[in-house]
């Protein structure tokens, strides 16, 4: 077959365009820097919002879960208070919840049981319950508890408290916050 001036180049060119296509797909196989760059400050970003996140509901968990534990332990209050006629003194402390040892006087150790099975001298962020027999905030004949929250300090706004006034910190029963778990 015998090509002719005109068909010699038609056949070069579709050769030389499909050389030119060949280094385009060549050149394009790969991702450049930029895009590998674009695709990782993506998925930083992408991470970061998911972190802070769930380390904001680890926060709110923690919060939630030493509610739960002064709610135990003002239960366990109130059975010592029925057992004595009274609430442990400053001295006694909480711990007089778990231990008899810490009782003022010996002869109340025949009244003594265990108001709390396993002790909880700390609460989520391992600060130690506050406690004062006579409230300061509330009723008089009760008592004051409260944790000093992830801050460790007293009287700071993330202070969770016993008593209804929230003037010190969150009032201990206001779990409006709190996951309705549906």
């Amino acid at each position: 077959m015998q090509t002719g001036p005109g068909q010699a180049w038609f056949f070069m060119g579709d050769r030389s365009m499909r050389n030119g296509i060949r280094r385009r797909r060549v050149a394009r196989r790969g991702f450049t820097l930029v895009e590998i760059m674009i695709v990782i400050a993506i998925i930083l970003a992408l991470a970061s919002l998911i972190g802070i996140a769930v380390f904001n509901r680890f926060g709110e968990a923690q919060e939630n879960i030493t509610k739960i534990q002064m709610k135990t332990v003002e239960d366990a209050l109130e059975s010592f208070r029925l057992d004595f006629n009274r609430y442990p003194t400053d001295e006694e402390g909480v711990s007089v919840l778990w231990s008899s040892t810490n009782l003022e006087n010996p002869e109340d150790e025949d009244k003594w049981s265990t108001y709390l099975k396993s002790p909880s001298p700390n609460d989520q962020w391992d600060n130690a319950w506050g406690y004062r027999q006579i409230s300061e905030y509330g009723d008089e004949s009760k008592y004051d508890l409260w944790s000093y929250g992830p801050d460790g300090e007293e009287g700071t706004d993330d202070d969770i408290t016993s008593w209804s006034d929230a003037e010190g910190g969150e009032d201990l029963y206001d779990f409006e916050s709190a996951p309705s778990g549906g």
